[in-house]
């Protein structure tokens, strides 16, 4: 069964008002929630055979902080496509996926991640929030190209707030 894993990018710093948005770092509280959820996301079930990141610096951030808070020496693919607000570039991204990867990880932004996630499973999440998690579990027979609202159900959702310190 195909899975797709989910994490929003942690909490940003918007110290510096002369970067650009894709170039905006994790601030202090972002960095300690990559270590601190890291572990709930593994034992969550997250695949982290194949991951793709936004190229925007906060995601890239969060991933490379997972995958030091698991002493893991994860590897990811940066798509350009990732950078997006907009869960219809999600939908066709996810269309072109290759029939091999049967769990995706995709790191990236919000409102983007929220609204794929609710339209791809029919759920009613209000905010994926900074560092949260979400994996939805596709229909047995459904392909990458056929993927389309309800094609899912959310499996799992954690919040970094929600979660035991």
């Amino acid at each position: 069964m195909k899975k797709i894993h989910l994490i929003r990018h942690a909490k940003s710093s918007w110290k510096d008002d002369s970067l650009t948005d894709i170039a905006r770092p994790l601030n202090k509280r972002g960095k300690k929630t990559c270590r601190f959820m890291a572990q709930y996301i593994t034992d969550a079930g997250c695949c982290f055979d194949h991951i793709f990141c936004s190229p925007a610096a906060r995601a890239q951030s969060t991933i490379e902080r997972i995958s030091k808070s698991l002493n893991l020496d994860l590897q990811w693919q940066t798509a350009e496509q990732l950078y997006t607000f907009d869960s219809e570039f999600l939908f066709d991204w996810c269309r072109e996926l290759d029939e091999s990867i049967t769990e995706p990880l995709i790191i990236g932004h919000n409102p983007a991640l929220t609204d794929f996630c609710n339209e791809v499973s029919n759920s009613t999440v209000k905010n994926i929030p900074t560092c949260g998690y979400a994996q939805l579990s596709l229909s047995k027979d459904c392909s990458w190209q056929e993927l389309a609202e309800g094609a899912a159900k959310l499996a799992v959702f954690l919040r970094p707030k929600k979660m035991t310190k």
